[in-house]
């Protein structure tokens, strides 16, 4: 099975070049001849591993339809689209539609944002790629459900498959604390690029009135600022965090780890910690890898009550604020299970127990099935729809 994704991929920074990287190298584990089509931002310039195969500056739109007839002259089989607006060059991210519509190659969509309440373009570009393609994968239930209701994908056209999750080796937490210099802390983190979108502010005032009933609390900020942002503004939205922890004398329970974290750093981050915490804003998230890796990992899990966290936390695998912005709900979760050793037992075992079945194995498993059926229907002569111009 000969393989194309089309995608962002490291070294360039960002969520979805990570899920890409993950999926790729699970799939030649198995086997699979996988190539990338990687999606470069304006005025930057990677030097990418030999698997990337054709490079597409995302604000050129005749680079991918390019793109798509270097496809269709290559020996690839199938190519998976790995959707996100904000990765593809036009308004809404509309020139990825050029490339499905010179396509002749069988194609599985991949959604990472589905949104409640679309704008009309929006929903013009997911309902062309939905139409177009021959498979529609989503990571949730909740998203199966919009991708049918708002934006017209036939239900048999759509496949959930778990975000993936790293294989971490299992560390002992005490003795990791120790390794770290925390011992006799108790650590609360939250990984990942940070941007005003994090909603990292309400982490830190949350930590605030925790502080005070537990001075021995430690908040780790894990990750550096999302190179998109330092671009363009610098490091002006971290120093104002640092700002804050100054200004609510939060010096000694609020640390930044600022700098890209292996594989292995970041299993060790996350097995040392207590509490995780997700206080994303954005109630409408329909996807986070960094909660998927914190439920990999069992943790306790306090979050604000965004789409994903709503259905991967559900029956009792996290604690979940009623608000999206309200840091006083969060910093009594936090104490709740700070301050209730079979909560916070009960709180992982549940959260490890979902992790097990959303390994990277697994998930490449079942996209390489998916892929397998595609192949098969497309040989048959099974056709797709057209793909509309977004306006």
């Amino acid at each position: 099975m000969n393989i194309a994704i089309l995608s962002t991929y490291p070294p360039r920074e960002c969520g979805i070049a990570s899920f890409s990287k993950d999926l790729r190298d699970n799939f030649v584990k198995m086997g699979k001849n996988v190539k990338l089509l990687a999606i470069t931002d304006s005025g930057a310039s990677y030097n990418y591993p030999p698997e990337v195969i054709f490079e597409i500056n995302q604000d050129e739109r005749d680079e991918f339809i390019k793109a798509a007839h270097f496809v269709n002259d290559s020996f690839i089989d199938v190519v998976i689209v790995e959707h996100e607006y904000g990765i593809f060059g036009g308004l809404d991210g509309k020139y990825v539609l050029d490339f499905a519509a010179h396509l002749r190659k069988p194609f599985i969509l991949t959604t990472h944002t589905v949104l409640p309440s679309p704008n009309f373009r929006q929903k013009w570009i997911l309902r062309g790629l939905g139409s177009a393609a021959a498979a529609v994968a989503c990571m949730t239930g909740r998203s199966a459900s919009l991708l049918e209701d708002i934006y017209g994908v036939p239900k048999d056209k759509i496949y959930v498959i778990p975000h993936g999750v790293p294989s971490f080796k299992q560390k002992n937490r005490e003795q990791l604390k120790s390794m770290y210099g925390y011992s006799k802390r108790t650590i609360v983190s939250t990984f990942g690029l940070i941007g005003p979108g994090k909603g990292i502010e309400n982490g830190i005032k949350a930590i605030g009135e925790v502080a005070s009933r537990h001075p021995e609390i430690l908040y780790l900020v894990l990750g550096e600022t999302h190179p998109s942002l330092v671009k363009k503004f610098g490091e002006t939205y971290r120093e104002s965090l640092i700002d804050l922890v100054e200004h609510m004398h939060l010096t000694d329970n609020v640390q930044f780890v600022n700098h890209y974290l292996s594989l292995d750093e970041l299993g060790d981050y996350l097995y040392m910690t207590d509490v995780y915490m997700t206080p994303y804003p954005d109630k409408n998230q329909a996807v986070s890898g960094t909660l998927t890796y914190a439920v990999g990992c069992g943790r306790a899990i306090v979050s604000t009550p965004y789409e994903y966290a709503l259905e991967i936390l559900g029956n009792g695998r996290g604690l979940i604020a009623k608000s999206s912005n309200n840091y006083m709900e969060l910093a009594t979760l936090i104490e709740n299970i700070i301050d209730n050793p079979t909560l916070k037992h009960s709180l992982e075992e549940r959260a490890s127990k979902l992790g097990k079945t959303m390994t990277w194995t697994s998930v490449a498993k079942q996209y390489i099935n998916l892929m397998g059926l595609v192949i098969q229907n497309s040989a048959r002569g099974n056709g797709y729809g057209s793909v509309l111009q977004a306006p």
